[in-house]
């Protein structure tokens, strides 16, 4: 009764709160066994943690000797593949070296024979100067006879009918080194009864084009022949009328509707009269344009004869489309089948190009490798399982010789 009574009395009071001794009791032993069970949960997860280092160090050990006896086997089998390398590298070495003192030998070869095709060369070419310098010997021996022919020309030309023979003929020379034999006619007549010097045929039945030689010239010989202002005068004024009236025989005679061209060519024979007509008599010029006459002078009327020539081969060969569509087709079969030889070619490259990436990236890995086993660093207690799984494991892999890999098959792991 008075444990009791004694365990009821107040130990501690806060305001309305009071602790008796069963109370404080009570919560001391609820806190003892409160720190009694942290203690034993740590004492617990402290084993634990011990367990697991102990199981992590025992895996961790098996893994290291596993890495190592790996890595021997790898040295092994790098060992192995470095030799059949060197041995591939020397054969392509040796015959590398073949090949390259067949080509030397070759070279020698082909660099003797054109020496002397090129001292045959030289030596013809030296008989042939010599030829040709006795030809030029020759011609100098007819230089004299030229000069004679050229005052016979000059005495020619004097004549007005041989002058106007002579224009016909430079226009008639001019025409007919240029087109074809049916493409033009000499002094045909026209429905007017009228016979242009020369009349160029069109394709397609277009109307031909008349081309008129008979430039009157003695106007423009007393402009030459002129010594005073009256007399340059005077020759000027009978060179503008001539021509004029020349001009207009031109649209007159030979400009038919229907059956000529609208424009005709009007051929000076001489370079510098035509260069005199257009500097210095622009009204006459203007005048031809009106008339629909274009005056050409020799190379005028070349350029003019090769633009028909132009034409005539354009409407031949629209005339032979489908033989030239039909050659084209072949063409391009043959571009087609060149095109795939090309690409079957580029193919055996490719391959090639490859292969050597594959021996380049296999060279490289086995650096890499090798750099690192150099570099790799191990603690004194890994030495001695290393020690003896070194001791059990091959140390160089030995292949038979129909067993040895291709340079172009490494294992690329």
């Amino acid at each position: 009764m008075f444990y009791v009574c004694f365990m009821e009395q107040t130990v501690f009071t806060y305001g309305a709160f009071t602790l008796s001794y069963i109370q404080a009791a009570i919560i001391g032993g609820g806190l003892l066994f409160l720190l009694l069970l942290i203690w034993i949960m740590g004492l617990r997860a402290k084993l634990n943690r011990v367990r697991v280092t102990s199981a992590l160090e025992q895996k961790q050990a098996a893994d290291t000797e596993a890495a190592l006896a790996e890595l021997v086997r790898s040295q092994g089998e790098m060992t192995g593949r470095m030799q059949t390398m060197a041995e591939v590298f020397g054969s392509r070495q040796s015959d590398l070296m073949r090949v390259v003192n067949d080509r030397l030998d070759g070279l020698g070869k082909t660099l003797g024979a054109s020496v002397l095709e090129t001292h045959r060369q030289t030596h013809a070419s030296l008989t042939g100067l010599q030829e040709r310098m006795a030809l030029l010997d020759k011609a100098n021996k007819t230089m004299g006879e030229l000069a004679g022919q050229v005052t016979d020309l000059q005495m020619v030309l004097n004549d007005k009918q041989s002058r106007g023979a002579f224009g016909q003929g430079r226009m008639e020379a001019i025409i007919d080194d240029a087109l074809p034999p049916t493409s033009f006619s000499f002094q045909s007549t026209l429905s007017n009864r009228s016979r242009p010097d020369c009349l160029i045929h069109m394709p397609t039945g277009a109307p031909p084009l008349v081309v008129d030689a008979k430039f009157p010239l003695e106007a423009f010989a007393a402009i030459k022949d002129a010594e005073t202002k009256p007399e340059l005068k005077e020759a000027a004024n009978r060179f503008r009328k001539d021509i004029s009236k020349h001009l207009e025989d031109i649209a007159g005679k030979y400009l038919l509707p229907g059956e000529t061209q609208d424009t005709a060519l009007m051929f000076v024979p001489s370079e510098s009269l035509f260069a005199e007509i257009h500097e210095g008599f622009p009204d006459l010029t203007q005048k031809a344009h009106r008339l629909r006459v274009v005056i050409v002078s020799p190379s005028l009327l070349v350029l003019a004869v090769q633009v028909i020539q132009s034409v005539l081969r354009d409407a031949r060969m629209r005339e032979q489309a489908h033989l030239i569509q039909a050659e084209v087709g072949k063409l391009l079969l043959d571009v087609g089948r060149l095109t795939e030889r090309v690409s079957k070619l580029q193919n055996h490259f490719a391959q090639t190009n490859k292969d050597l990436d594959q021996i380049m990236i296999s060279g490289d890995k086995i650096s890499n490798r090798a750099r690192k086993i150099d570099e790799m660093q191990l603690g004194g207690k890994a030495s001695e399982p290393v020690t003896s799984s070194a001791s059990q494991a091959p140390q160089t892999t030995h292949l038979a010789d129909d067993e040895l890999p291709s340079p172009f098959q490494f294992d690329r792991r």
